[in-house]
């Protein structure tokens, strides 16, 4: 071959290459709103936060074998999800140059470590980037956005998929705050987090996103940390039953707003009901400890934190639990499967990929 069919042919390789790339990405970007669970790194860029992970044994199972900020063994549910969406997974927001247009095309990840709905939940977790921050955030991505064209970003933010993955952090924070407890009842609380949550949906809506997944809160009072209050190490039936009210009202307040908003589309995820399936039916899907954290140590291991001089369970894909509060990523990535291309049983009205698809 000669030194000009080989160019030829080296061109033609490049563009299938980059056909077959373009192919598999389902959405020209993810932008990632949340906590602990899908954050990627923020929290490393904070001074004064307790709720950091960039320190082993976090990261063990991670590609690079590092820790790298993610609170789990190795990808959580932010990087899952982009692999399904055929992107990379969305960079943290404070490690990016504000002026530079392309590290924003394919997503960017505002979640933070501690962060709630509300903006009190740094008194517990020091410092944390609370949900209407991170969409202020956003906010001066899409200015960035729009210096390609008004049309090229309305574009791009309509076809992009916006992932919330908040609302634990405002439960923990109001079950050990006596002075949120004063001022509202569980009800009242869980009705002021649906509010609040919608608000900042309706910026995002204003400047042009239309593709929402958000998922519900999970079955909080089944974590280690919570099952150690418990004699018999049960789960926590009140902290459960709260987090259920609040579901109820996060999907009852999606459901307005498709009605009400053209163009609105959403999936919402039970997040509830998957863990509760998984806990209760935990051979079949190859686990053997439902209970105890993977790291830690003492009771449960959820005495003490995944610290670096805390142990490590070798078994991880055994284990349900990473740390105290965290999945492993073999739970996250039942997660993610089941949001993905799961039933109505789990996904309402539609699934992720169903959402993006149309």
């Amino acid at each position: 071959m000669d030194g000009n069919n080989f160019i030829f042919f080296l061109i033609i390789c490049v563009l299938s290459w980059r056909m077959e790339l373009l192919k598999a990405q389902m959405v020209p970007a993810m932008y990632v709103f949340g906590d602990s669970l899908v954050d990627v790194g923020n929290n490393n860029f904070l001074p004064v936060s307790f709720a950091k992970a960039n320190f082993p044994h976090n990261g063990v199972d991670f590609p690079t074998r590092k820790p790298t900020g993610r609170f789990c063994n190795g990808k959580n549910a932010a990087d899952l999800l982009a692999e399904k969406l055929g992107l990379p997974s969305s960079p943290p927001y404070l490690s990016l140059s504000i002026t530079n247009i392309a590290s924003h095309l394919t997503g960017v990840s505002f979640a933070s470590g501690g962060a709630g709905i509300f903006n009190s939940t740094d008194h517990v977790f020091g410092q944390a980037i609370p949900l209407s921050d991170q969409v202020d955030h956003f906010m001066s991505v899409n200015k960035i956005l729009m210096k390609r064209g008004r049309s090229a970003a309305q574009n791009h933010t309509s076809k992009s998929l916006f992932a919330f993955v908040i609302g634990s952090n405002d439960f923990f924070d109001y079950f050990v705050s006596s002075n949120l407890r004063k001022k509202n009842t569980p009800q009242q609380y869980a009705d002021l987090m649906v509010t609040t949550l919608k608000q900042q949906l309706m910026r995002l809506y204003a400047v042009g996103a239309q593709k929402f997944f958000l998922a519900g809160v999970g079955t909080i009072g089944c974590i280690p940390v919570e099952r150690i209050n418990n004699k018999n190490h049960g789960c926590n039936a009140e902290h459960n039953f709260w987090a259920l009210k609040y579901n109820d009202g996060l999907k009852a307040m999606l459901n307005e707003l498709k009605s009400e908003l053209q163009g609105f589309s959403y999936s919402y995820f039970d997040t509830y009901g998957i863990m509760q399936t998984v806990t209760q039916s935990a051979s079949t899907y190859g686990f053997n400890e439902i209970e105890a954290a993977c790291c830690g140590l003492g009771e449960l291991k959820a005495r003490v934190p995944c610290l670096p001089f805390a142990t490590q369970c070798f078994n991880r894909t055994d284990h349900i639990f990473w740390d105290k509060y965290h999945p492993t990523e073999a739970t996250t990535r039942i997660v993610v499967d089941t949001l993905f291309d799961g039933s109505s049983q789990y996904c309402v009205p539609i699934n992720v990929r169903q959402l993006v698809s149309g």
